[in-house]
């Protein structure tokens, strides 16, 4: 009889020949090699984890019960698998939806409607207080020419989705529909409402177009559609007014959002931070000390959390008896001892160019600019060295989606990061608020989520360098006030609210402006006479 570790190696096996690279997602009906005796078993170990009848999520074995990333980064693709598989390519998402996609948003929707006329108004409970809404539409309404997103499901086109959306969409959702309206083309919205005969809808969509800065195009939408003979009466449909988007219209939707989410976050911020203290840096090798006097405080750091796929190597692994689902100590000893020397590294590297900066009174933003690719490469350079990453993880963005625990917000897709980043750093590079640098200079950079390790150390590391050139002293995220700090990025990610990241960091800054006291130097112990000498125990410190 094979041991377990081989039982559970074949069933791995199965697994890993089934698994599609794009998703996480397995309908059981399509893949009869995955029995029931294979699917307990992967269920038991953590490998699978149940969806809904028939349906599994690829799981990891070291996730915690209750832990929402590997299904809050599926959903999607879940749900696009299964109206795949009811609906066949008769099915599509709302407007709404779909607009949001068009425009750059990657927040998580918690029910999400399917509009298909084979469905029958059901509601699909899902995990984690999930749900999606399978909608029977009439025939007439599914559009011909859906667009498939990055995760499989079936958007409208951006400008069937504008003629298409409701009125409070505007509303609520200001910067998607601003960003759509900047980049629609207005011989395709004419041509719509011309077919549809939607003079209701054109004079919204003009006012839309005018509010977004397209009076030209708003003025002959309403000339095309009163030359046939409509009667169209101009609405705005947007609450509030709109402040006019930075960058090109030609840019990719990913990077007018982070353009605007810039320009609509830094009056914030600058309000926050009215007050508080600052350093007059006469001496700049007393400030040097002082931050070198704060790195053992500041040396604990979360790790980003990377997606996860079933591999030949791990198939061996659990093959030979080698897998330990607790982890090998020896091997966590060594990232620990990496992680540490690397964050040594790139602390040293910082605080070196905040010297420059602050001597020879270079300009933070653009000394940061032109330094910066090199920081990646020296925070990580130990772990290739000890083998524990290979060579070309250093060669610069990532390749592959990444994904933050529990975060209702997945960073943009590989390709749109090398479009973001540029325009990143040139927002970072001509900002004249050392708060706002700060600040938002952390936010973005982790929203980007440029690598797939070390986004969050890195942005506390370009906030305290853009805290200290700007007469700020060196400011700790406290471990304690962890799920505070990631409540308040996550905030910001999913809903637009700088508020509470930046009053968390502006009060660590006021908890933390006093210079930390210094230690009294250590008198050598007296010696003894016959006494014995205590054997003191070695304290392992693990750097996360």
């Amino acid at each position: 009889m094979a041991p377990p570790h081989e039982k559970l190696a074949s069933s791995l096996q199965i697994l890993q020949g089934i698994q599609n690279p794009g998703t996480k997602v397995i309908e059981v009906a399509a893949h009869p090699q995955l029995t029931r005796v294979h699917r307990e078993r992967l269920q038991k170990n953590g490998f699978l984890t149940p969806i809904i009848q028939g349906w599994y999520l690829i799981g990891r074995p070291d996730e915690k019960p209750g832990d929402t990333t590997g299904w809050y980064v599926s959903m999607e693709s879940f749900v696009a698998a299964y109206a795949k598989s009811r609906f066949g390519d008769r099915w599509q998402v709302t407007p709404e939806l779909s607009l949001l996609r068009h425009s750059g948003y990657t927040g998580l929707l918690k029910q999400i409607q399917v509009h298909s006329p084979l469905a029958s108004n059901q509601v699909l409970q899902l995990p984690h207080r999930c749900s999606v809404l399978l909608y029977k539409s009439e025939p007439e309404n599914l559009v011909p020419d859906a667009v498939t997103s990055d995760s499989g499901l079936r958007l409208l086109p951006m400008e069937r989705a504008l003629v298409h959306a409701s009125p409070t969409f505007f509303e609520r959702n200001p910067l998607a529909a601003q960003i759509c309206l900047r980049r629609a083309d207005i011989t395709e919205l004419n041509r719509l409402l011309l077919e549809g005969g939607k003079s209701v809808v054109a004079g919204r969509i003009a006012g839309a177009l005018r509010a977004a800065g397209r009076e030209n195009d708003a003025q002959q939408l309403l000339q095309t559609m009163r030359a046939a003979d409509y009667r169209v009466i101009e609405t705005n449909p947007f609450r509030a007014e709109l402040n006019p988007l930075p960058g090109a219209r030609t840019e990719s939707p990913y990077v007018q959002r982070i353009r605007a989410m810039w320009a609509s976050m830094r009056p914030a911020v600058i309000e926050a931070f009215r007050g508080l203290p600052k350093v007059e840096v006469t001496d700049v090798a007393a400030f040097i000390r002082d931050i070198e006097s704060r790195y053992a405080a500041d040396a604990y750091h979360s790790l980003s959390i990377e997606g996860y796929q079933v591999t030949t190597e791990l198939v061996e692994r659990v093959r030979s008896g080698k897998w330990n689902p607790d982890g090998d100590a020896d091997d966590e000893d060594v990232r620990n001892a990496m992680a540490a020397k690397g964050y040594f590294e790139l602390h040293r590297r910082v605080v070196g160019l905040v010297e420059s900066s602050l001597s020879r009174q270079q300009q933070p933003g653009p000394l940061f600019r032109r330094d910066f690719s090199h920081w990646y490469v020296t925070m990580f350079s130990p772990s290739v060295q000890a083998g524990i990453l290979k060579a070309a993880d250093l060669a610069g963005y990532r390749n592959a989606l990444v994904f933050i625990r529990s975060a209702e917000h997945v960073p943009p897709a590989p390709e749109w990061v090398r479009e973001c980043m540029p325009a990143f750093l040139e927002m970072l590079s001509e900002e004249p608020e050392a708060a706002v640098r700060a600040v938002l200079g952390h936010f973005l950079f982790v929203y980007i989520h440029p690598y797939m390790d070390g986004n969050g150390r890195i942005g506390r590391f370009i906030m305290n360098y853009m805290l200290c050139t700007g007469g700020y002293r060196w400011t700790i995220v406290e471990v304690e006030r962890r799920d505070e700090y990631m409540g308040a990025l996550g905030r910001a990610s999913s809903h637009q609210n700088i508020e509470p990241f930046t009053k968390l960091i502006a009060s660590l800054i006021r908890q933390q402006a006093k210079p930390p006291p210094r230690r009294r130097a250590k008198q050598p112990p007296k010696r003894a006479a016959k006494r014995p000498l205590k054997r003191m125990s070695k304290q392992r410190v693990q750097v996360a």
